[in-house]
């Protein structure tokens, strides 16, 4: 990605805070790295409720979140509500100063545009919550037992994705959705598969996730629409995330003073 251009949005979709799996790090330095207009986090960004799993990274995640909501930045900060996420969305415009939305329509270029999570349009998330919830603890639990890289939280993630969740079954029910609002471009997450679709006029893109070895995001701005993959700079590398680190990240969110950051002045507008 160009690190001069700046984007009208960015979108990010399925982190799934509380998870192992969780690549908040790497989506910390994405925010960190780019410029854009408005942010929208599409969903499933926590993994559960429980907020004791949150490791530093995660704490830092959201402080990163909390700093570019501040007014002053002249940003704008959507999030779009989850199956992962619901129950909490007043927790989430206390905790980090944003709106949260079912789903949240837009205009930029002329072109109308829907962000929606995708859920909605899986059959078996949404006749199987209770069911849902079940897996969604055992994949968590088995998170604590497996091998270094999580091989088998992964694989169950893929099968998850390809068996139950169907990503085709999603992008057409999403398809129709945009037709019936009159969105004439439209983007989901849930299915953690980045892909793209036209159909009638109706453009569907889907934002990936970031919970395995591939970390995907979209940016739309001039150049159009477009689905990277991100990649980490020469230097990076993970560090170990002790309890009185993450005492200590959590310490820093709370006392955070949501500093102006010169880079975005004059960015919005």
């Amino acid at each position: 990605m160009d690190e001069g251009s700046v984007h009208d949005t960015l979108i990010l979709s399925d982190l799934h805070l509380g998870s192992e799996c969780s690549r908040a790090r790497e989506a910390t330095r994405l925010l960190k790295e780019s410029r854009f207009r408005r942010l929208i986090l599409l969903g499933d960004i926590f993994a559960n409720l429980d907020f004791r799993r949150l490791t530093k990274e995660q704490w830092k995640f959201l402080g990163q979140i909390r700093k570019l909501s501040n007014p002053k930045r002249n940003l704008e900060v959507v999030w779009v509500e989850g199956n992962h996420d619901e129950g909490l969305t007043d927790i989430m415009s206390a905790l980090v100063g944003v709106q949260v939305y079912q789903e949240y329509a837009w205009e930029y270029g002329g072109v109308q545009h829907l962000a929606i999570h995708g859920h909605q349009f899986d059959r078996f998330v949404v006749n199987n919550l209770r069911l849902n919830h079940f897996w969604t603890v055992i994949y968590l639990k088995l998170q604590k037992f497996d091998l270094k890289g999580k091989p088998v939280a992964r694989f169950i993630d893929r099968l998850n994705t390809r068996w139950l969740r169907m990503s085709s079954k999603v992008a057409s029910g999403a398809l129709l959705h945009a037709r019936l609002r009159g969105a004439e471009r439209i983007f989901c997450g849930h299915t953690h598969e980045a892909m793209q679709q036209l159909q009638d006029g109706v453009q569907y893109y889907n934002a990936g996730g970031w919970i395995d070895s591939t970390q995907t995001y979209i940016t739309i701005g001039s150049e159009g629409v477009q689905i990277h993959e991100y990649h980490e700079r020469p230097g990076d590398h993970d560090s170990e995330k002790g309890p009185s680190e993450t005492d200590s990240a959590i310490a820093e969110f709370a006392g955070s003073e949501l500093p102006e950051d010169v880079e975005y002045e004059n960015i919005g507008g």
